[in-house]
């Protein structure tokens, strides 16, 4: 049935998005806002069809630390479930991500409506005045910035070093930095297909001041309480079997 239901789940989404894609490209005229709130239904649709198919739902502590102002979000990065629920749960964001994407035809197209990040990975010079150049003016823009600080995704259990791009990007910027960790490769995993039922777990730390700090000291904080928070999901699904 695992195989059945994740079966279900990816035909109705890719017949989904060969009828919402062109749609999305009509936004095009549109401001910022009124495209991304059309797109997004995209990221809404997927995650209600992963409940109602593979009864996969979601749980969010730390709302509250979400704050009032935009910042940057540092997030584990272990599936692409991630990439669906940050745009349902935090305001307008754009993306830190390889520009090849937006290549794609359709869909590539529909991202780059979203104004993301869009860096040249094969030069890290290159990427990371792209980066800085790009997400200070997203920043001043009044936009959200995600950021996936170990650079790629990671299976549940294992760790990359945290790069410097994002901790540098908020050092210049003085932007504040909000650490969410999360549990979703246990259930949706790395190029896995079977989607797992289940509750997936997402945790938002306070937000980190950057002011007055090195890169450094900022990835090591954004690093301590993502990690640690990854310890406690699975102390806790240890202790409740």
């Amino acid at each position: 049935m695992l195989f059945v239901r994740s079966l279900i789940y990816l035909i109705v989404i890719v017949i989904f998005t060969l009828f919402f894609a062109p749609l999305s490209l009509l936004t095009f005229p549109f401001s910022f806002e009124t495209r991304y709130r059309f797109i997004k239904l995209w990221a809404q649709f997927n995650l209600w069809w992963l409940e109602k198919t593979c009864r996969l739902r979601y749980r969010v502590k730390g709302l509250e630390n979400i704050p009032d102002t935009n910042a940057i979000i540092f997030c584990k990065h272990q599936s692409v479930w991630e990439t669906l629920a940050l745009q349902r749960i935090f305001p307008p964001q754009v993306w830190l991500l390889k520009r090849e994407l937006l290549w794609v035809p359709f869909f590539g197209w529909g991202l780059a409506l979203l104004e993301p990040i869009a860096i040249n990975r094969k030069s890290r010079r290159e990427a990371m005045n792209q980066l800085l150049a790009q997400g200070m003016k997203r920043l001043a823009d009044g936009r959200w910035v995600v950021i996936f600080p170990e650079g790629t995704r990671v299976a549940p259990g294992q760790k990359k070093s945290y790069q410097k791009g994002g901790a540098i990007l908020a050092e210049k910027s003085a932007y504040p930095v909000v650490p969410v960790a999360h549990n979703a490769g246990e259930f949706w995993p790395r190029r896995g297909f079977i989607k797992y039922p289940g509750t997936i777990q997402v945790a938002i730390g306070p937000a980190i001041d950057t002011r007055g700090k090195s890169y450094q000291e900022i990835n090591q904080q954004a690093e301590s309480w993502i990690e640690g928070a990854l310890a406690e999901f699975s102390a806790s699904s240890q202790g409740n079997p």
